[in-house]
């Protein structure tokens, strides 16, 4: 995976590109930006929540399960433990469904990949080219 991310004097506005996918991130006006994107939080709340409902629907569709809708909702509080920051989700499933589905559904989304990755510990390496 390369994800690629440009900023060309656009005060914060950053063209992200991965393959031939392209998206805008940028700060709210609020903190100097233009707000013409999504704020490299959204883009983490975003990550976790498209993950999420994507490992649901497809445990959803192999089990055959009557899951008409998957919405995800995060958001993010500080803590007050250094360094640590809660991410809530909230996750509505329409449909026909069992409470024992909707149990093991739970369970699902806590495997989803980038959930496993914003548990597990990241070590980012940075370099200058």
């Amino acid at each position: 995976m390369i994800v690629t991310g440009i900023n060309s004097k656009q005060r914060y506005e950053t063209v992200i590109s991965a393959g031939n996918n392209v998206i805008i991130a940028d700060e709210t006006t609020a903190n100097g930006g233009k707000d013409s994107g999504f704020t490299p939080h959204e883009l983490l709340g975003a990550a976790l929540a498209s993950c999420t409902s994507i490992t649901l629907r497809m445990y959803a569709d192999r089990k055959k399960m009557d899951l008409e809708e998957i919405r995800v909702e995060v958001s993010a509080e500080h803590s007050s433990e250094p360094n640590t920051t809660i991410l809530n989700l909230l996750i509505h499933l329409e449909g026909d469904i069992t409470p024992v589905e909707k149990s093991r559904l739970l369970e699902i989304a806590n495997l989803c990949p980038i959930h496993k990755v914003l548990e597990g510990t990241t070590k980012i390496n940075s370099s200058l080219v």
